[in-house]
């Protein structure tokens, strides 16, 4: 029998979504999705750069193009990888001398949401 976790938080929650949105799109689509994820699997292995900070880069891409349900998922990789939240907040700023307010704007409310929420699981 398959345990179902219920989300206790907005973050959660989105990863939840994104996750079964993903699980969809597999049984639909099984050979793109097997693809794409053996692609994105083989991209974030460790190699000359390690995983925290493969998972930094995609966190200042996910915030560049505003994709929410990516920054979530990097802000928790970041987390997962051992970034610290000042790490974190510093290719946030980076991030933002390119991207500008849009940027900063998701950096200021999403990142440090996600951030939070996801440390209080960990407790």
């Amino acid at each position: 029998m398959e345990h179902y976790h219920e989300p206790s938080n907005s973050i959660e929650e989105a990863i939840h979504d994104y996750k079964a949105g993903l699980g969809v799109f597999t049984e639909k689509m099984p050979d793109l999705a097997q693809h794409y994820n053996a692609f994105t699997e083989a991209c974030f292995k460790e190699g000359t750069l390690s995983q925290k900070q493969k998972q930094l880069i995609a966190l200042g891409i996910s915030l560049y193009s505003q994709d929410e349900y990516c920054i979530i998922y990097h802000t928790k990789g970041c987390l997962d990888q051992g970034a610290s939240e000042e790490e974190i907040l510093e290719a946030v700023g980076v991030t933002a001398a390119f991207g500008g307010g849009a940027a900063m704007s998701q950096a200021v409310t999403l990142v440090q949401e996600a951030m939070t929420e996801l440390n209080q699981l960990k407790q």
